[in-house]
């Protein structure tokens, strides 16, 4: 893939970070610096949140490289507020940055700590082979993860955490988003064109061959625990979750992806997201991993100007996870 030698998402991002911090008060969050430094942002543990702060994380979790909305479409009418997200460096910004391809573990016992991260760090760390693929590493002075997690990191792994990313521990910044809580749920769903790049990806199509996307999800209501919480957010893409890419190569190459995309080509569809996952005793890992993409799917040849669709939204299935 073409290196991205002249964009830092970390650079890019750092003004959203900070923008986060200042207005932290009327966005309902809480934001505290420990003892190592490191800079705390709560977006919904003991802080409240909301959906502002959720669609602002988002925009960080691109690397400051994507554009997410929240607005008003009857494309599913009984959920009509939606997130719309577009990046026109889809590749970079979605996966790049966006992707929680980071898994953080410590401790033993009962006392480990186990989330994924995502954001402008993991670029900074370039731990996941990913990044070999994509041809990308980041260099800044500051960076910001963003964990998707109902408990506080312990200290030791924050300062790894810096570590890894050769930056001081006070130049770090963590933003802690529940999926139980509004802006953690925002965060999960804004994912949804990730979401459609990363099959993409699994499916062998050409990444460098993605030049644009765009996509939308429902937002899901809140739940009070964390498996039915989990599993709105997953049911929000793949039954109400659109998304549009553009891609250069053959007509024939463009309408295989929009074929296969769908998440109604998993074997595992058909049911909410919470009910699979208990059916494989909550093992995450037997799920198929074809489930995870958008409901409908358009990919335009950019050579041909040629749009192929595929899938559909389901209104039924989706109202059955968000309990209406």
């Amino acid at each position: 893939m073409t290196k991205h030698v002249s964009v830092s998402i970390n650079l890019i991002s750092r003004p959203k970070v900070l923008a986060l911090i200042q207005d932290a008060a009327w966005l309902k969050l809480k934001v505290c610096q420990l003892d190592n430094g490191v800079t705390l942002v709560d977006a919904g543990i003991e802080a409240e949140g909301g959906l502002e702060a959720g669609r602002r994380i988002a925009e960080i979790c691109m690397g400051g490289l994507g554009t997410v909305t929240l607005t008003h479409s009857f494309l599913t009418k009984d959920f009509p507020l939606r997130v719309h997200v577009h990046a026109s460096d889809p590749v970079l910004s979605c996966l790049g940055s966006q992707y929680a391809g980071w898994s953080l573990a410590y401790g033993e016992g009962k006392e480990k700590f186990y989330a994924l991260g995502s954001g402008p760090a993991r670029a900074l760390c370039v731990k996941e082979a990913l990044f070999r693929e994509l041809n990308y590493q980041d260099h800044a002075d500051a960076s910001v993860l963003v964990i998707e997690t109902d408990k506080f990191p312990p200290l030791a792994l924050l300062e790894k955490i810096a570590v890894d990313c050769k930056i001081k521990p006070e130049s770090l910044t963590v933003i802690l988003t529940p999926t139980q809580s509004l802006a953690g749920g925002v965060q999960v769903v804004a994912r949804v064109l990730e979401v459609a790049l990363h099959k993409a990806h699994e499916l062998g199509f050409p990444l460098e061959r993605i030049r644009d996307g765009f996509g939308s999800a429902p937002v899901s209501p809140p739940a009070a625990d964390f498996v039915t919480a989990m599993g709105r957010t997953n049911d929000a893409i793949l039954f109400g979750g659109q998304v549009h890419l553009f891609v250069t190569g053959s007509d024939e190459e463009a309408q295989s992806l929009a074929q296969r995309l769908p998440s109604s080509t998993s074997r595992d569809y058909g049911k909410p997201f919470a009910q699979v996952f208990k059916e494989y005793n909550y093992d995450f890992f037997q799920i198929d991993p074809m489930l995870f993409s958008p409901a409908s799917v358009m990919v335009t040849a950019l050579d041909s100007g040629r749009s192929f669709r595929a899938g559909r939204l389901d209104e039924e299935l989706l109202a059955r996870s968000f309990g209406a």
